[in-house]
């Protein structure tokens, strides 16, 4: 048994990651109830959703799982810069024929807050984890205090550092491989982000706390070199995202099954921070990092009507297709036996 198994009480060294917007309660709970750490993202949740699924959750099973949320600094709206970012959709929206004077801006992901916590106190998860840095020093004594582990995202060794020295119970060492955002938050510098099997063995090396390594782990011959260089766990996300309990969209499952999954890309173009997703129209010819998208998360409203339409249409040119740079683990089996298989048929 692994630190991380000890640690959280899970019978499997296997997380899935938090992935907001192609998954609910369902995926979480199949995992956990097969030994590894399912998790739930509520970074685009309203706090009415985020009770009903935990009540889902703490019903369906009596295994740990664990909670995610963002922890970026909403940024103030400018004019400026969604104007040129709405110029440079322009010619999609007449395309489209959209009239982008009807578009609401809207922030689509909220950072982890008091009254999230007042939510999350009440089912009191067995692990919280959390992206791009960490909440305030109150807010992790108060998710400690109910007896939560505490889990956070490190892309470089500096990071790691400082996610131990504020108390974390475990580093996510999350290589560039990784689909999804990227939870750099010490910088923006790109340049500083190296694959997950460099990375570990350096944030091994550097903090006391177990490592839990992520990005481009598709199988168990990956798990298993992961724990070779001192991984106590792993945390896998695009190997789920073809199982039945994901949400993953008709388009994105079309995409990960075909030719196009080999092709993925750090782009900014959906939400306004770096994410790897695959290479479709928008990221081929706006991106891949646009310097006209708006903040964090404020690029995503003006993206909505483009990607409904596009979908309704069976397209997914405008759908950020999350995906890691490693696709091949991507299997249409229930998310129990990936989960088991992963961990090496234990």
């Amino acid at each position: 048994m692994t630190r991380l198994q000890s640690l959280l009480g899970i019978e499997l060294p296997v997380i899935q990651a938090p992935m907001a917007g192609v998954q609910g309660s369902a995926l979480a709970l199949a995992v956990s109830n097969a030994g590894g750490l399912g998790s739930l993202p509520c970074a685009m949740l309203s706090l009415e959703a985020m009770r009903e699924e935990l009540s889902v959750l703490r019903t369906g099973t009596q295994r740990p799982f664990n909670v995610n949320f963002f922890c970026h600094v909403p940024p103030a709206p400018s004019a400026a810069r969604e104007a040129a970012w709405r110029s440079a959709l322009a010619p999609y929206y007449a395309a489209y024929d959209i009239d982008a004077s009807k578009i609401q801006p809207g922030p689509g992901r909220a950072p982890f807050s008091a009254d999230a916590a007042d939510v999350l106190e009440s089912f009191r998860p067995a692990v919280v984890s959390f992206h791009f840095g960490l909440p305030s020093p109150a807010l992790i004594e108060r998710v400690h205090s109910w007896g939560a582990k505490i889990l956070g995202s490190a892309t470089t060794v500096d990071e790691a550092r400082w996610l131990e020295a504020r108390g974390v119970d475990a580093v996510i060492a999350q290589g560039v491989e990784a689909g999804g955002h990227r939870g750099i938050f010490l910088s923006e510098d790109l340049t500083t982000q190296v694959g997950t099997f460099a990375l570990l063995p350096q944030v091994v090396g550097a903090v006391k706390v177990p490592v839990i390594a992520a990005g481009g782990i598709a199988d168990a011959t990956g798990v298993a070199a992961a724990l070779a260089l001192g991984a106590a766990g792993v945390q896998v996300g695009t190997a789920y995202l073809l199982c039945p309990e994901a949400t993953t969209s008709a388009v994105h499952r079309a995409a990960l099954k075909s030719e196009a999954a080999r092709h993925t890309a750090l782009t900014n173009v959906f939400t306004g921070r770096p994410a790897r997703g695959i290479v479709n129209r928008i990221v081929a010819e706006l991106g891949p990092i646009s310097v006209a998208a708006p903040a964090f998360p404020l690029a995503t409203a003006a993206l909505a009507p483009l990607r409904a339409k596009a979908e309704a249409a069976g397209s997914g040119d405008f759908s950020p297709l999350w995906s890691g740079q490693n696709a091949t683990g991507c299997r249409e089996v229930p998310a129990a036996e990936l989960t088991r298989q992963l961990a090496g048929g234990r």
